[in-house]
């Protein structure tokens, strides 16, 4: 949150909670970049399960215009292109604003991806049994 250049915020059609948190984060981040115009994108995913939908489209698109950033809605399922195009999308907007929010210049764009906790307890369960072999 402290270096971050943009913001996609993503919830799904099917889960209201997972919008609701949106305005929460969007204050958090507000506090830490009061001044900053950092560009956001508001990306509804689930598209396929209409039937199953807790947020409406115009919902999304209120909350976009709300917390001043664009609003799309995707079915990472159906059509990962749509998510695609809405990410190129935020970086061609990152692009042509050219600036970090603390005003420095920047060379690329770096995306940053948490390792999952799954992934490191499986990874030190892999070197404890292997370990436990070897004695």
């Amino acid at each position: 949150i402290y270096w971050a250049d943009g913001f996609v915020f993503v919830y799904s059609i099917t889960d209201y909670e997972s919008f609701r948190v949106l305005r929460p984060l969007h204050q958090h981040i507000r506090r830490i970049h009061p001044n900053a115009n950092i560009p956001l994108l508001l990306m509804a995913n689930k598209g396929d399960l209409l039937r199953a939908r807790q947020v409406s489209s115009k919902e999304g698109l209120q909350l976009a215009a709300e917390l001043g950033g664009t609003y799309c809605e995707v079915s990472a399922r159906e059509n990962c292109e749509g998510v695609h195009e809405a990410f190129q999308q935020l970086c061609q907007e990152l692009s042509r604003s050219g600036s970090s929010c603390n005003g420095e210049k920047r060379r690329g764009l770096h995306l940053v991806r948490p390792k999952s906790p799954n992934m490191q307890d499986l990874k030190r369960r892999l070197k404890q049994a292997l370990t436990s072999k070897g004695k």
